[in-house]
C-alpha cells in the first residue's frame, strides 16, 4: 500500500491572489518606509487634476499600515472569501470588491480627509454577503438580521464614542454593499 500526499487545490483563486498582493505591497511599504503606501495605496482627498486620486479611490484596499493590520484583514476574508467566491464566482466577487472599493474610497474623499488604507471594507462587505447567502423572494434571514446588528452597530457604537485610527464608516459602507449585493444577487437566482 502506497501512502499519497493529497494534491493542493487553488479553491478561491481571488481570495489567494488578491491576499498575496496585498502582502507583496504590505512588504513593499516597508521596504520604502511606507511612502508607496502612502502615495499608491491611501485614499485621501487631494486636486481632482492629480490623476493619482482617481487610482487610490481603488487602490486603498490593497494597502496595510502593518502586519497587525493586514492580518486582522485577511484573517477573515481568507476564513469567508473562499465561500462566496464558490456561491458567487470569480467575476461576481471581483465585481463586488471593486464596487465595495470605490463607494468606500469615494465616500471618504468626499466626507473626511483622513487618509484610508486596508480591507476592512472588503471584509465587512462579506461579513454581511455571507449572512446574506439565504436570502429569498420576500424572506429575510434571520442571520442576517443578527449579524447586521452586531456588527453594524458595533462600529456605530465605536465611530460615536472612540476616536482611534479606525474608519467605522468604510465598515458600515462595506457592510450596506454587502447587503445590496447579497439582496441583488440572491433575489436573482430565487
Amino acid at each position: 500500500m502506497k501512502f499519497e500526499l493529497p494534491k493542493i487545490e487553488v479553491n478561491s483563486p481571488v481570495i489567494i491572489w488578491y491576499a498575496g498582493i496585498a502582502f507583496v505591497i504590505l512588504l513593499f511599504g516597508y521596504a520604502t518606509g511606507g511612502t508607496s503606501t502612502l502615495e499608491l495605496f491611501t485614499c485621501y482627498r487631494t486636486s481632482v487634476s492629480d490623476p493619482m486620486m482617481y487610482l487610490r479611490l481603488i487602490t486603498h484596499v490593497l494597502g496595510h499600515s502593518d502586519i497587525s493590520h493586514y492580518l486582522s484583514n485577511f484573517f477573515l476574508i481568507m476564513l469567508i472569501g473562499p465561500m462566496l467566491e464558490e456561491k458567487y464566482g470569480s467575476q461576481k466577487l471581483i465585481y463586488m470588491m471593486l464596487i465595495t472599493a470605490l463607494v468606500t474610497g469615494i465616500a471618504n474623499v468626499l466626507i473626511t480627509a483622513d487618509g484610508l488604507r486596508g480591507a476592512s471594507g472588503i471584509a465587512f462587505m462579506m461579513i454581511i454577503l455571507c449572512s446574506c447567502t439565504s436570502f429569498k423572494n420576500g424572506k429575510i434571514p434571520l442571520t442576517m438580521i443578527i449579524v447586521v446588528i452586531i456588527y453594524i452597530g458595533q462600529e456605530v457604537v465605536a465611530g460615536v464614542t472612540l476616536k482611534d485610527n479606525i474608519s467605522q464608516f468604510t465598515h458600515i459602507l462595506g457592510g450596506v454593499c454587502g447587503i445590496i449585493f447579497g439582496m441583488y444577487y440572491n433575489k436573482k437566482e430565487a
